[in-house]
């Protein structure tokens, strides 16, 4: 799995890219809790679920239903989230589906069974850069947690801060470019 600090990386770059009129703070702190949930799995191994088990680590949990599930309620919320019903679904969705889409980066494990409850079948991406992130506090406070942080800052941080810092400077160009031509009257001669 990713770690829990990088998760919340997804929404925050999308929350960059859309923009506070879209993307209210609310929302954005939804989208950054929403993103880590699906590791709330791992109670399952203290209740003695097996890994592999479809209520396991990276199960039903980190599933597209369960994204889809969460977003669904998240987005009855809309109003106190300060977006419309559409949005606030479509950034929860994307926010707590990318938590397998990390995870299914990583290079251990069992895979991210995005289809269940339809299928138990598990899934990595053919590109899986990041280093699986220790599941124990102990091993994640050391060497191993060390080196799979600088993995994630490199492979996901930098380039989400990097797309996300061209989306504020985008949308800041594009307002100064239109409120100069906003102040300009063209007087057409003919």
């Amino acid at each position: 799995m990713a770690t829990f600090i990088t998760h919340p990386a997804v929404p925050l770059m999308v929350a960059m890219l859309a923009g506070r009129r879209h993307v209210s703070l609310r929302l954005a702190l939804a989208g950054v809790f929403v993103s880590v949930l699906p590791d709330a799995d791992v109670v399952g191994f203290r209740a003695g679920i097996p890994y592999e088990n479809i209520l396991g680590h990276r199960g039903f949990s980190h599933s597209l239903s369960f994204a889809a599930i969460c977003a669904g309620l998240g987005a009855l919320g809309h109003r106190s989230l300060k977006a419309s019903r559409s949005v606030a679904f479509v950034f929860l969705a994307v926010s707590m589906a990318s938590h397998g889409g990390l995870d299914a980066m990583t290079d251990g494990g069992l895979g991210v069974a995005f289809l269940a409850p339809f299928a138990d079948d598990r899934y990595f991406f053919a590109w899986r850069p990041l280093e699986v992130a220790p599941l124990s506090a102990r091993r994640f406070l050391s060497g191993r947690g060390w080196d799979v942080l600088q993995c994630e800052l490199r492979y996901v941080w930098l380039p989400f801060l990097a797309l996300g810092s061209l989306g504020l400077a985008s949308r800041s160009w594009a307002g100064a470019h239109f409120r100069g031509r906003a102040g300009r009257v063209t007087v057409r001669r003919d």
